[in-house]
């Protein structure tokens, strides 16, 4: 049985807490947040203790710590976790700074440390199958992998101001998926962007509407499509055109029920939000983590999978800012 120390009890925090209770070979041992109230209705919810980090990093039973707090707190985290011997999750981004997650990984490769970084959608059963089939050759050779990714409402202004933006928030997860069907780096990233939904969001510096371009060295070529509005639901699609063939895992819907009459067929809207869509991929996810942590095998989505992501985030940034593409 692994146990696990959940710091972090906000939304994503309570999401792991759910896969964490799912999962018969995982105990949670131990809830941590700034904010008691949340720590303690988690920690009664699976029959865990609230704790600090530093009972958490001095108990030797702690197995695995999963890192869901703050942006700005995930460096320093992982950092003591691995120095006291833990496996480690984290939430993306390591960090907003490349600088500052060379150094951690750093950190982790000394110690010898486990991380895995929370690109969820990589354990989407969809977007597995895909995958699994795309690898077997199916498609044949990647040409052009398109991906769609926009959310029902943007979030409140004071959160976009600390999240590092657009890029480094949403589309992080749309570049790690870029990166794992092309099967191949980006060496080029042009984007294009607006505030369409929010001018509070334009004041706030950032855009909440997005085209980005990867190409690669090959000449493969990846497109993200991102909107912070998407009025029917949470919009997520891949397709990934190759030189035999087109796979493509579309959107999960609310339910199967379709009408048929003289003006066309209805079916239902997509799920909501990421947290009904990607359920199941945070169950996956932490399957996955454990199977390698009793294996002694890889642990993967990893720290330079969150490194890479970051860097073309960082590109997408300057190219939306000079209007032109910024190799990587």
């Amino acid at each position: 049985m692994i146990q696990v120390a959940l710091i972090g009890a906000g939304r994503i925090g309570k999401v792991h807490g759910i896969a964490i209770g799912a999962n018969p070979k995982a105990q949670l041992k131990y809830v941590s947040d700034v904010y008691a109230p949340a720590a303690e209705e988690l920690a009664k919810a699976y029959g865990a203790e609230v704790a600090t980090v530093d009972r958490i990093m001095d108990d030797a039973e702690v197995d695995l710590v999963m890192i869901c707090s703050s942006t700005e707190t995930h460096a320093d985290l992982i950092e003591r976790s691995a120095k006291a011997g833990k496996a480690i999750f984290c939430e993306k981004p390591i960090d907003l700074d490349t600088n500052r997650v060379e150094r951690v990984l750093g950190v982790v490769k000394e110690t010898g440390a486990k991380l895995m970084v929370g690109f969820n959608r990589r354990f989407d059963p969809n977007f597995m199958a895909l995958k699994q089939r795309l690898d077997a050759g199916e498609a044949g050779d990647v040409e052009l992998v398109t991906i769609a990714s926009r959310d029902p409402a943007a979030p409140p202004v004071e959160y976009i101001k600390g999240s590092g933006g657009l890029f480094k928030d949403m589309t992080i997860h749309d570049f790690d998926m870029a990166r794992w069907l092309l099967g191949e780096e980006p060496s080029q990233v042009y984007a294009s962007g607006a505030t369409l939904t929010d001018p509070e969001i334009r004041k706030a510096g950032d855009v909440d509407t997005a085209v980005v371009t990867l190409t690669c060295p090959s000449g493969r070529m990846a497109v993200i499509t991102n909107s912070r509005r998407a009025s029917y639901g949470y919009d997520q699609r891949i397709e990934v055109h190759g030189s035999k063939g087109m796979l493509a895992a579309g959107n999960i819907l609310e339910n199967t029920v379709a009408f048929s009459g003289e003006t066309g067929t209805e079916v239902a809207k997509p799920l909501y939000f990421f947290l009904e869509r990607y359920a199941q991929a945070y169950q996956n996810e932490l399957t996955s983590l454990i199977t390698a942590l009793e294996s002694g095998g890889p642990v993967g989505p990893g720290g330079d999978d969150g490194l890479r992501s970051l860097e073309l985030a960082n590109a997408a940034l300057e190219s939306l800012k000079s209007g032109a593409a910024v190799k990587v």
